[in-house]
Parts: C-alpha cells; sequence; structure tokens
C-alpha cells in the first residue's frame, strides 16, 4: 500500500518515512474487488474514504427501473466517497462498483480529521490535500452538467471529447469509460450514441478505437 499511495494525491508532499508512520493512525485496510462488484450500496452509510490502488470504481446512479447513470470514475491514485464521509450523511445516495477487478484502500475519515500528536505536520498536510481534491471533484462534477446541458447526443458526445482533448493537451487520448459506461455517463441511449460516433468518423471529425480518440 506505501507504494501505492505515495503516487496518490492525497499523500502529496508525504514522505515514505511519514506515510509509514501515519498509515496506522488512519486505519488503513486493503480489499480485493471482482469486476462488478458492489464497494459502496446506496442507501448505507459511509464512514471511510476509498482509495483506488488498481482497477477502476465507477459511482453511479440507479432510478426507480433499474436505469443507471454513471456520475463520476476513479482511477489508480483517485478517491471515492470521501464527499459524503465528509457530510456525515445517514444515507447515500448512490453506489459505488467495481468496473474492473480492483484494489481498493480503506482509510478512517474520522482518524483523517483527529490529528495525532506524533505526526500532526503529516496529518495537517494530508487535510490540506483532501479539501484540495474534493473541490477538484467539485469542478469535474460541475463540468459533467456542461455536458448534459447540451442539447443532443452529438452535442455532448463532441463537448465531452473536446474537452478531454484539452485537458490533457492532446488531440490524441483516451477516456476511462467504455461505450455503455460513457453513454451512462452522458445519460444517453448507448445506440444513439454510437450511431453519433460513426456519423462523426465519416464526416472526418473524429477516429478512435475502443476508449482512444483523436479529434481530426
Amino acid at each position: 500500500m506505501i507504494e501505492a499511495f505515495i503516487k496518490c494525491p492525497l499523500f502529496h508532499g508525504v514522505s515514505e518515512e511519514e506515510l509509514t508512520a501515519v498509515l496506522p493512525c488512519l486505519r488503513a485496510r486493503r480489499v480485493s474487488y471482482k469486476k462488478n462488484e458492489t464497494i459502496f450500496l446506496e442507501g448505507q452509510p459511509v464512514q471511510d474514504i476509498g482509495i483506488v490502488l488498481s482497477g477502476e470504481v465507477h459511482v453511479i446512479k440507479e432510478d426507480y427501473e433499474g436505469r443507471r447513470s454513471v456520475i463520476t470514475s476513479a482511477q489508480a491514485g483517485e478517491l471515492f466517497g470521501e464527499a459524503f464521509a465528509c457530510a456525515g450523511v445517514h444515507q447515500i445516495p448512490v453506489s459505488a462498483v467495481a468496473a474492473a477487478d480492483s484494489e481498493i484502500a480503506f482509510i478512517s475519515l474520522a482518524h483523517v480529521l483527529t490529528i495525532c500528536s506524533n505526526v500532526c505536520q503529516f496529518h495537517s498536510r494530508i487535510i490540506q490535500n483532501l479539501l484540495r481534491m474534493i473541490a477538484e471533484k467539485n469542478l469535474r462534477l460541475n463540468q459533467k452538467i456542461d455536458f448534459m446541458s447540451q442539447k443532443t447526443t452529438k452535442e455532448k458526445l463532441l463537448s465531452y471529447l473536446f474537452a478531454q482533448a484539452k485537458q490533457t493537451g492532446s488531440s490524441d487520448f483516451s477516456i476511462p469509460f467504455d461505450r455503455q459506461a460513457l453513454a451512462d455517463y452522458l445519460g444517453v441511449e448507448r445506440s444513439a450514441m454510437s450511431a453519433e460516433l460513426s456519423k462523426l468518423r465519416k464526416e472526418g471529425k473524429i477516429d478512435y478505437y475502443k476508449n482512444h480518440f483523436r479529434i481530426l
């Protein structure tokens, strides 16, 4: 876990020696999940912060008829569940599901927010990093609102793809979703989205292979 945690932005500025000292205070534990296995279930309380060590996690919302919407995804080194744990909600409104075989580390929020006297300077840095990561995730959620506010499936797709190109600084990039997850993320029908992707390729605007895209 130490190797994976060093790469995680939550522990930015914390050395390996400091991390070794602070981990017992955070009650860190590691759990393995198979693809499609539920990590957090809607309606349950969440008191721990999840950190993806390997694999991928989708935070999803299902309606009454079982239609799924991907709210956000977490890759290796990223957090999930932190906002709900910080808010102290008794029943979370979403579920977290392993999108691939995954290794997840959990740390206790209560112990993150309780500064220990022996490593207080490291602990304070972790709290600062946590606040920054929550703020960054809120910005990404606002960006998703921009994607979904577009009127057509084509406009939603292009808005998302252009944002990914801008974020990576390249017209050649990979996205963290397969076709179904991308459709769920943008709130569109997969068949309609696939048709628009084919049209955009024929028009010479984009090219793609699986989850890799190029803006032409």
